[in-house]
């Protein structure tokens, strides 16, 4: 699977060897066949750094066309077609969301040759943080308050929109573990249909690293969440996957880009998310308290309760939630890098540094702050 020639981002933010070869002017060629916009003459001019996926640029007769290819193993047509239904809902309640291009027969996702393939318009728009890493917290409070009131729009839009559960565990990010009774058991139950986080887990003492990271943490969320209601969410909201544009002084979200960690969590799961990722250094905790940004974790918040109240009762439950926000994208992740590209140390990471790693450091001075910061606001 990897390609020496392509390099995209690693786990610590460094560059590494793709685990995906990149898009090549021959799959475009047979893509050309199907989607109009790519027909007559056109160029590869852009391929992406992120590393779960290949993506790249085609610049065709002054249009230009986002290309993003899976492996058929994580993506299939019909569990892409999930993500692109509720992309179209978004984008008929008004949300701007990046439009899904159809082929000739009216697909929003083909498969090839192993790989699954889906077209986007290239959204309007600045990309101000195109080269920030992943992890990389936000650093202007105006542009963190914008981000909520856009991500308060997107749930508003979303809250008529009803569909089953992903039909995949692996890279969707699900708050099932975390509204269940016992998350250890459902774990357990999940593993014979899940071979390559059975797989990891068997090498690690995981039912007594959850029972000490994860469990105290989760005491008493599971009533109160049983109020929380379903909601299909973004659940990647950083920065890097927004584009932007000025309007007066101001600067505001022109395109919502990325929605392939969706699915029915909550809105307080995603604004959660949203709060870890744009709010926390991950890759520079070793700063203490200057590896948090607070502040903007309070625009967010502040921001999306000037679209949606919440409740102070809500607001304690958002802080109560965000130590382990990360516990069922973790896993998925784990199970992709053991069972996908076989790669241990990358399931390592994903482990022993995301998962659990992430829940103790709120037991820190600094994750402490994070969370009365929360508190207080409420």
């Amino acid at each position: 699977m990897s390609n020496s020639t392509h390099r995209v981002q690693g786990l610590n933010n460094d560059e590494v060897a793709a685990d995906w070869p990149a898009i090549t002017e021959r799959e475009v060629s047979w893509l050309r066949e199907r989607f109009a916009p790519l027909a007559g003459a056109g160029r590869l001019v852009w391929h992406s750094p992120r590393p779960m996926s290949a993506a790249a640029i085609v610049e065709t007769d002054g249009e230009r066309v986002f290309v993003k290819r899976h492996h058929g193993s994580v993506r299939t047509a019909a569990s892409l077609a999930e993500e692109h239904r509720f992309i179209q809902h978004l984008a008929d309640h008004g949300v701007p969301v990046v439009e899904v291009l159809r082929d000739r027969d009216g697909a929003t996702a083909v498969e090839h040759e192993g790989w699954t393939y889906e077209l986007h318009r290239v959204g309007q728009g600045q990309d101000l943080y195109r080269d920030a890493p992943s992890w990389t917290p936000l650093t202007d409070t105006a542009q963190a308050r914008e981000a909520g009131r856009m991500l308060a729009k997107l749930h508003s839009a979303s809250a008529c929109y009803h569909a089953p559960q992903r039909s995949t565990h692996l890279l969707v990010a699900r708050d099932d573990l975390i509204r269940a009774a016992d998350p250890i058991a459902a774990i357990q139950a999940d593993l014979p249909g899940r071979p390559g986080l059975a797989a990891y887990l068997a090498r690690q003492d995981w039912q007594g690293d959850l029972r000490r990271a994860v469990a105290p943490w989760h005491a008493g969320l599971v009533a109160r969440l049983q109020a929380e209601p379903r909601l299909w969410a973004h659940n990647d909201w950083h920065v890097s996957n927004l584009l932007w544009r000025q309007q007066g002084d101001a600067t505001v979200v022109d395109t919502v880009l990325d929605l392939g960690l969706a699915s029915p969590t909550s809105a307080l799961f995603d604004l959660a998310t949203a709060i870890e990722r744009n709010a926390i250094a991950w890759l520079a905790l070793e700063g203490g308290e200057a590896a948090v940004r607070v502040d903007i974790a309070l625009a967010l918040l502040a921001g999306y309760r000037e679209i949606v109240p919440l409740s102070a009762k809500r607001v304690h439950l958002l802080a109560d939630l965000l130590p382990i926000v990360q516990l069922d994208f973790a896993l998925s992740e784990v199970e992709y890098f053991q069972g996908v590209t076989h790669s241990p140390a990358n399931a390592d990471v994903a482990y022993h540094t995301f998962l659990l790693g992430h829940a103790d450091w709120f037991s820190s001075a600094a994750g402490q702050g994070l969370l009365k910061a929360l508190h207080a606001a409420a």
